[in-house]
């Protein structure tokens, strides 16, 4: 019988740099892989590259000018709210010194005790002994008297003061309003710049009901300005700082790749093997509050079979109620059995409860970026074998 089930590799490969042949990146050094460790390609092996590695190479850049210009052209007034940004240097603030450098004055809404994501923005001990509930609007002023000295443990940064040096740095003038509900913005502004993430469709249709001129990053350069990369389906959504002037998109030709790596492989192998591009895993730091994914998806693009849902059983609840008198091989072959006959869709039934009712990219794009990192791991490409298997498959 077989002892080990899923396995994930972390597969390293050259530093990959705008312009160059990622697939053939990818597949070199799978193969590369393979012989240094031994292992053999099987059909529904996944392999999984990071989101960044596909942008970089697809030189999928914008400048902070390109910013600048777009939000000009879509705000001519050059007086805005800006509703909901992430509270993140590496995710929004060359986001918003583009903005700035477009318009003469921003209002900046934003969400507390945190962002969409989990990121703090004051210290929540002193909000519950504060006048102020999570229905209060507190302006700028009073967040400063109550709660400006706040800074993030992990940080030491108040990124109120922040995003306000920053602001002003471009000739913008910033004024900061704090409120849980969107429709405060139109007491200040006339036009919106919508930035949550997740729930841009809702927030934007909300705003516009009530009147309000509204775009969300999600629509701020999905064209090319003076020659720039885009997004056609995200915009600035998923994009990271490279340079202080300068972010890296959330790739566009993703679903090219996969392709192409897919189809090289099953050449090579003889497997069919899945491929997919992920970016943020979908999990959340129980200590630091911290929701991971700050981009739109988690993988923007991926082969046919990583699409859908997990069909399982749950194997504690199985064994607790439908074999309780069994024990040892017999238990062990009765619920091999259960899972060899089981529904093709278990939707709805006892026999699932307690597994765990995500799409599989989500899952799979979890542990991926638990695997590579964010820091110098030097593993873009993740390699995956065993996870569509199951205790019934020896």
């Amino acid at each position: 019988m077989r002892y080990v089930g899923t396995v994930t590799r972390g597969i390293r490969t050259p530093i990959i740099k705008e312009n160059d042949d990622l697939a053939t990146i990818v597949v070199d050094s799978l193969m590369a892989a393979k012989e240094a460790e031994g292992f053999e390609f099987r059909d529904k092996d996944i392999v999984a590259i990071t989101e960044a590695v596909v942008g970089i190479s697809e030189g999928n850049y914008v400048t902070v000018d390109d910013v600048a210009e777009d939000v000009k052209n879509k705000f001519p007034s050059k007086k805005i709210g800006v509703v909901n940004p992430i509270l993140s240097r590496n995710r929004f603030s060359i986001i918003l010194k583009g903005i700035a450098r477009g318009m003469d004055k921003i209002t900046l809404l934003t969400s507390f005790p945190a962002d969409e994501v989990g990121n703090g923005i004051l210290d929540e001990q002193t909000l519950e002994e504060s006048e102020y509930n999570l229905g209060s609007v507190i302006t700028e002023e009073e967040y400063a008297e109550t709660f400006g000295s706040w800074k993030h443990p992990f940080t030491g940064i108040n990124m109120i003061d922040f995003y306000r040096d920053l602001i002003e740095s471009e000739d913008c003038e910033a004024e900061f309003v704090f409120s849980n509900d969107v429709k405060t913005i139109l007491e200040y502004a006339e036009e919106v710049l919508t930035c949550d993430i997740h729930t841009r469709e809702k927030t934007t249709k909300l705003l516009k009901s009530q009147g309000a001129k509204v775009y969300g990053l999600h629509e701020i350069l999905t064209e090319p300005i003076n020659g720039s990369g885009c997004n056609p389906d995200y915009g600035l959504l998923g994009s990271n700082k490279a340079t202080e002037e300068k972010l890296k998109l959330f790739p566009k030709t993703g679903d090219v790749l996969v392709m192409e790596v897919q189809k090289r492989l099953i050449d090579l192998t003889g497997k069919q093997i899945e491929v997919m591009v992920y970016g943020d895993g979908a999990f959340k730091d129980p200590v630091g509050k911290i929701w991971e994914l700050a981009d739109p998806v988690v993988s923007p693009a991926h082969t046919d079979g990583l699409v859908g849902y997990p069909n399982e059983i749950k194997l504690k609840y199985v064994s607790d109620n439908k074999f309780a008198d069994l024990k040892g091989d017999e238990l062990k072959e009765a619920i091999k059995e259960e899972i060899r006959t089981k529904d093709k869709d278990l939707t709805g039934q006892m026999i699932t409860e307690g597994t765990t009712p995500r799409v599989l990219t989500d899952l799979i794009g979890s542990l991926c970026d638990l695997t590579s990192g964010s820091g110098d791991k030097g593993t873009p490409v993740v390699f995956i074998q065993g996870y569509f298997d199951n205790l019934a498959n020896d």
